[in-house]
């Protein structure tokens, strides 16, 4: 039994698992309960108090902040202690679904257009850089207790890329840059002597393989989808149908062929969100690898255990 937080993280675990099935062993992902509609993260490790933990049973959750906090807080504790729960390193499976490199591909799924009008990874490089030493005081903030005056919601209006084009992107990322210089000479004025926390928050997260250039993976990732990233693929991806539309009309041919070869292509056109959803892009990235190899120890554990190999 592999619990999960919601629908949506059904698809995502069974594509972590799916490789370790064979005759002997498969799984069912599953929501925290079936009688009744709790759902989420605390409903998921609830089933892993008292007397219900066994070896069938493992908690797949995303690893929000716990992962960075490193035991601060309970919660944390229990993601990272147990040896039935396993998290996605990254902030949600959103981050995931939102990896960048692959985010050509889902343009393609889209729009049926390979044409690359625009560099993601130059971009995103820039956005994370941008964002990350704002990033490291949101961290420090719950580390401390402090995120009440700068909480996930604070940081995450600043960092909306609010009024990207896809002619000068250098804009947003230019206008992203103040408003964080901003927050952060606010947080400096609260906060005058954090100096050397914020040092050592910062030396912390590099070391758990956090960088600048990939902040984003560790970001609220329903923020990051839907406020970064689905916008900016919506714009790029009304410019890839736009431009296949052109290439249908002045076409050389006549005009019912025109028609229905407009029909057929806007007939195969598909939904941003939905091929986001779906994107497993994300299959060879580092933090993917991680997870699927913390599975593959636990099940190798299991199997050479003495209890299990006398049942």
């Amino acid at each position: 039994m592999a619990y999960v937080e919601s629908y949506d993280d059904i698809y995502f675990w069974r594509t972590v698992l799916s490789r370790f099935e064979n005759n002997n062993r498969y799984f069912e992902v599953m929501l925290p309960s079936k009688g009744n509609l709790t759902r989420g993260k605390k409903s998921v490790l609830m089933n892993f108090v008292g007397e219900h933990v066994g070896p069938d049973m493992i908690a797949c959750v995303d690893a929000d902040y716990d992962y960075l906090l490193q035991g601060v807080t309970e919660q944390s504790r229990r993601v990272l202690e147990s040896p039935y729960v396993f998290h996605t390193y990254v902030y949600a499976i959103e981050n995931f679904q939102c990896y960048v490199p692959s985010l050509h591909d889902v343009c393609v799924a889209v729009t049926l257009n390979d044409h690359r009008i625009f560099d993601f990874q130059e971009y995103f490089r820039l956005y994370s850089e941008s964002c990350f030493p704002l990033f490291v005081w949101s961290v420090w903030a719950y580390r401390t207790g402090h995120h009440g005056r700068f909480s996930l919601t604070d940081f995450n209006r600043v960092t909306d890329p609010g009024g990207f084009t896809i002619q000068a992107p250098e804009a947003s990322i230019n206008h992203l840059r103040r408003k964080v210089r901003t927050k952060i000479n606010e947080l400096q004025h609260q906060f005058p002597d954090n100096k050397e926390a914020y040092l050592k928050t910062k030396s912390d997260i590099l070391s758990l393989g956090v960088t600048p250039q990939t902040t984003y993976l560790y970001m609220q990732g329903h923020h990051l989808f839907d406020t970064v990233v689905a916008p900016i693929l919506t714009k790029i991806c009304n410019q890839l149908r736009q431009e296949r539309q052109n290439e249908i009309y002045f076409a050389q041919a006549h005009r019912t062929q025109k028609q229905n070869e407009m029909s057929c292509y806007e007939n195969s056109l598909q939904d941003i969100k939905v091929m986001l959803k779906k994107n497993t892009g994300y299959l060879q990235s580092e933090r993917f690898l991680q997870l699927q190899k913390d599975v593959e120890q636990y099940l190798n554990t299991c199997t050479n255990s003495p209890s299990r190999t006398n049942e």
